[in-house]
This record gives structure tokens, sequence and C-alpha cells, in this order.
């Protein structure tokens, strides 16, 4: 399957999907994300997302071991220990200055690498776009996440708060190509869907357009 290719048999319900999320962003999402960047030192905002980081290093350990990638297990395993003891728990990230990589994973990848189809496109509600495969890695990636389930209520619910505070950053960081995205393009739809699938298949090592090298994610798909 080439980047370009597109399978969305429920279109007009993730339409419906995607204008509830178009709501929730303008309404929360956005002003949340926009306080949080600019009332919040950047240098506090990298420590959040260290630390959300650094807690789902155990989840990719996991995907890494059922991937059958033991190089990457062992690097992102370091990295944890590592940077649990010498980084405050978390919060810097030494193990950067040793060059050890972090090798960033999931259950949809983990699902891929065993030999699933990709599946139709869905938007999920509150979540953005997301394939039939990936849908599923990511209820797992929530149920199975080493940390929650290891960590007692309330200090499970710490991960997951600084997880929220580092999406909102990213959103914040990422405001002018997103804003673009979803207000300013013809179809937002459309738009944030083709972007989605070629990142993603990009990320999983699937063919991208080598044979249409005039291929643009940003082109409006439905003009003539």
């Amino acid at each position: 399957m080439s980047s370009a290719e597109i399978y969305d048999p429920q279109e007009a319900a993730n339409r419906e999907v995607h204008e509830f999320n178009l709501k929730v962003d303008r309404v929360i999402f956005r002003p949340v994300s926009n306080g949080y960047g600019e009332n919040v030192h950047p240098n506090a905002r990298l420590m959040v997302s260290n630390f959300a980081d650094h807690l789902s290093l155990p989840a990719d350990v996991v995907n890494n071991l059922l991937q059958g990638d033991l190089k990457s297990a062992g690097s992102n395993s370091f990295r944890f220990i590592f940077n649990t003891v010498v980084g405050f728990g978390g919060i810097a990230d030494p193990s950067e200055a040793l060059n050890v990589p972090r090798r960033k994973t999931d259950f949809g990848e983990t699902f891929h690498v065993w030999g699933m189809k990709e599946g139709a496109y869905v938007e999920l509600p509150f979540l953005g776009p997301s394939t039939e495969r990936d849908a599923m890695g990511t209820i797992l990636d929530f149920a199975l996440d080493p940390v929650s389930v290891v960590l007692p209520a309330p200090e499970s619910y710490v991960g997951t708060a600084a997880n929220i505070a580092d999406r909102m950053g990213d959103r914040y960081e990422l405001r002018g190509a997103i804003d673009s995205v979803l207000y300013e393009s013809a179809d937002s739809y459309a738009q944030a869907r083709i972007l989605y699938l070629q990142n993603r298949r990009f990320e999983l090592g699937v063919s991208v357009e080598a044979e249409d090298p005039d291929f643009d994610p940003f082109a409006d798909p439905f003009a003539q």
C-alpha cells in the first residue's frame, strides 16, 4: 500500500466525529493549550514533557520485545533506569548526552509487525485520526500501560496528567500547522486524513510516494 491510498468506507460517520472534534478543539483544546503555553515557562514545559516521555518508556520496552527488537528494548530500558536515577525521576534526560537513542513505539506498530492489515481509516472522538489497527492498539496502549498497571491510585494518575499536559504543550508548539489544517484548509477532514495516513505509514516503513514525485500531502484531494 502506498501512502496515497485511502480506504474510508465510513467517511460520513467519520466526518461527524471530525466535526465534534473540531468543536472540542475550538472550545477546550486550543484555548487550554494556548493558556498552558503562554503561562508556563518553557523549561517547566520541557520537564513535563521529559517526565511524560519517561513514564511511557516501559510501554515502549514491552512493545519492543513483542516486536522482537531486542536492541531497542535494551536501549529504552537503559534510558528508563538511567534517567530515573540520574535524571531526578525522569524530569531531566541525561541519557541524551550519552547518545542513547529512544525507540518510541506502540501496540499499533506491534500489530503491524505481526502482519495485521491497516484496515479502514477512522476518526476517534477526542483522539482524532487513526485506523482500525491503530485504534485497537490505542486501547491496549491505555489498558496495558505498565506504569498504570503497577502503580496504585492515585499515583497511577500522575502519568495520565503528565501526558495530557504534554499533549497540550505539543498543541501549543504546533499551533500554526494544526490551526492551518483544521481551520484554514478547504476540507479539514480530508487534509487531516491524508496527513495522518502518510505520516503513520512513513513511521511504519510503508512505501511512500516513490512512484509519484509530485505528490503533495498538503494539496486538496478534491481539487480539480
